[in-house]
């Protein structure tokens, strides 16, 4: 079973604002719907979703990329925390950001790719949209 998968989504803002609020935990709870602690820092611990989410920042590019240690209260104490791959790029209408999940525990990555669009990604087109107040279409698309 497929323990890695890419998706992409698209914002109605330039990649900076992405960028921040990922890494501004008022901001990722605020675009996201729940509580969540966040470090701007290489080294820096984040939570998320009231601790369901945790891990590291492992390598940080600004307002580019980000590359996180990432794990849910699901993953078992044998369970090595999986790999997070954040990359946004300016596109026509905003940006686009590219998420690349791996090093998921076997059987838990359809859920995940759900849960990043439905407790991620559809979130945070609504709280972008409504922060720009664009109408722009915005898509969201399995690589």
């Amino acid at each position: 079973m497929k323990n890695a998968f890419t998706i992409s989504v698209s914002f109605p803002v330039p990649p900076e604002t992405v960028y921040a609020a990922w890494l501004d935990g008022r901001i990722h709870g605020l675009m996201t719907g729940d509580k969540a602690k966040s470090s701007a820092k290489v080294g820096g611990a984040f939570t998320a979703w009231s601790g369901y989410i945790s891990g590291t920042n492992l390598e940080l590019e600004p307002n580019r990329r980000i590359l996180q240690s990432w794990r849910t209260t699901e993953f078992t104490e044998s369970d090595a925390d999986s790999r997070l791959e954040i990359v946004v790029n300016a596109s026509r209408t905003g940006c686009t950001l590219r998420l690349k999940h791996s090093g998921i525990p076997a059987g838990q990555a359809d859920n995940y790719r759900q849960g990043w669009k439905d407790h991620y990604f559809l979130p945070m087109l609504e709280y972008f949209s409504s922060k720009k107040r664009t109408g722009r279409d915005t898509n969201l698309t399995k690589e």
